[in-house]
């Protein structure tokens, strides 16, 4: 239970102790079930559309799983993976690297996005920052990652500029600095702060980290750890199995799906209309499922250029806090094998 919060506790004692289905035949049902907990990295939203669709349209039943989705807190789903108290966490391609470099049980066994959403975002109206190098000398809101300092760097220096900007750690409150002009530029989900930008009615303009000398990532992925890969193999195969049927059919069925998630969420989702486009963006943009029809598989060559970049980079480090000088066997941090 290490690194857990009091809330917490609470909150995975409470979903541990609240029945999955009612009636006496379908409880016997459930007590033969294998109980499954994901942790989400972050409150609901449509990243975590499959795991929702998975559970409601009886995906993880048929495979014989009882599947909790646990609420987000304050521990990042990494932790929680690496402690055992999940078996199975949403978290970032980055978050995933940087953990396991310093020591964390972690394995990637799902990538939900198929290419990278985030972007470099910066008011339309800003018509002096033509492109990257322009960025030079401005101020970022940003989140307080060495990953944010090295991305723009790159970004610039790509573009012929010198990679000097001023930063202001503001978290979340970015997007408002950025709306009334208090920083120059920020980074943002193009599938969910981008588009909640475009239903207000904000005109904004971005750069493409892949375009300027970012390898592209998958940007999110399903972890769990090697324990539990090791001890539970099948229940792990049915579960990442049983995920993609449920992300399948949102990006078949987006409607049906956008209303299983809000109707599982309705306190937190008060946006229908954000859902619906945020999810149309993850189709349309070929993010849950790439062009040529791939989804939930990790590009091996993608995965280790990310982990070349954050190393040569400098933002891998050890157990010690130490930046490893020997490039990890990146092959260990992730496998497709439970796809089937």
């Amino acid at each position: 239970m290490t690194d857990l919060t009091r809330r917490q506790a609470l909150l995975l004692t409470l979903a541990s102790s609240l029945p999955l289905v009612a009636g006496a035949g379908r409880a016997q049902a459930q007590s033969a079930a294998q109980k499954v907990t994901v942790a989400l990295d972050w409150t609901v939203n449509t990243n975590h559309i499959g795991l929702f669709v998975a559970r409601d349209k009886g995906f993880y039943r048929e495979a014989g799983l009882a599947v909790d989705i646990l609420p987000y807190s304050d521990t990042g789903a990494g932790t929680l993976v690496a402690n055992r108290v999940a078996d199975f966490g949403i978290n970032g391609t980055i978050s995933l690297f940087t953990q396991k470099t310093a020591g964390a049980d972690l394995k990637a066994v799902y990538a939900v996005v198929q290419s990278e959403t985030g972007r470099v975002v910066f008011n339309a109206a800003r018509g002096e920052i033509k492109s990257p190098r322009d960025l030079d000398g401005l101020t970022y809101g940003g989140f307080g990652s060495a990953w944010e300092n090295a991305l723009i760097g790159t970004i610039i220096r790509h573009d012929g500029g010198k990679g000097n900007f001023e930063t202001v750690t503001l978290g979340t409150s970015a997007y408002e600095a950025l709306a009334n002009g208090s920083v120059d530029f920020t980074l943002e989900v193009a599938t969910w702060e981008g588009v909640e930008a475009e239903l207000k009615g904000i005109k904004q303009r971005s750069f493409v980290y892949a375009d300027h000398g970012v390898p592209d990532e998958h940007t999110t992925l399903i972890s769990s750890s090697e324990a539990y890969l090791q001890a539970n193999p099948k229940v792990a195969a049915g579960f990442v199995q049983a995920t993609r049927r449920g992300y399948q059919f949102a990006a078949d069925h987006p409607d049906e799906a956008a209303a299983l998630l809000i109707a599982a969420n309705k306190d937190a989702l008060t946006n229908p209309a954000l859902i619906r486009a945020s999810l149309k963006a993850l189709i349309d943009g070929h993010f849950l499922r790439s062009q040529s029809g791939a989804i939930a598989t990790m590009d091996p060559a993608k995965m280790e250029a990310i982990g070349d970049y954050l190393f040569a980079a400098g933002i891998l480090r050890d157990s010690d806090g130490n930046v490893v000088k020997q490039r990890p066997d990146f092959a260990g941090y992730f496998s497709n094998a439970y796809l089937g």
